[in-house]
């Protein structure tokens, strides 16, 4: 167990450290999470938050992931590997656009 951790933790520093994205997204989760914490939002908008927040990370790294094996697999550029490219970066973006909506809706009051 102490060393599936070990590896995962590894996994999450290498891919901050390698890709832009999740920086991002990692710093829009602390700006949001700041917020939330100004704004005293209610235990179920914070539910709410934790797991849009949760899903955009956990796809960006799953996304991260598949770039990496697709690189790895296919020194050539071939069409099915530019497709799962295309598709796990779609995953992050819709995430990314839903986890957004849910943000609007949480703070508009707040800030009206």
């Amino acid at each position: 167990m102490k060393k599936s951790l070990g590896y995962a933790w590894k996994g999450f520093k290498t891919a901050f450290i390698e890709e832009r994205n999740l920086k991002i997204h990692v710093a829009a989760a602390v700006i949001v999470s700041l917020l939330g914490f100004y704004f005293h939002i209610t235990p179920m908008e914070w539910i709410a938050l934790v797991i849009v927040i949760g899903l955009v990370i956990a796809l960006e790294l799953v996304n991260s992931a598949i770039e990496n094996l697709t690189d790895l697999a296919s020194k050539e550029i071939h069409p099915l590997a530019g497709k799962a490219k295309d598709m796990a970066a779609a995953a992050v973006l819709f995430a990314s656009v839903i986890a957004v909506v849910v943000g609007l809706l949480i703070f508009a009051k707040y800030i009206r």
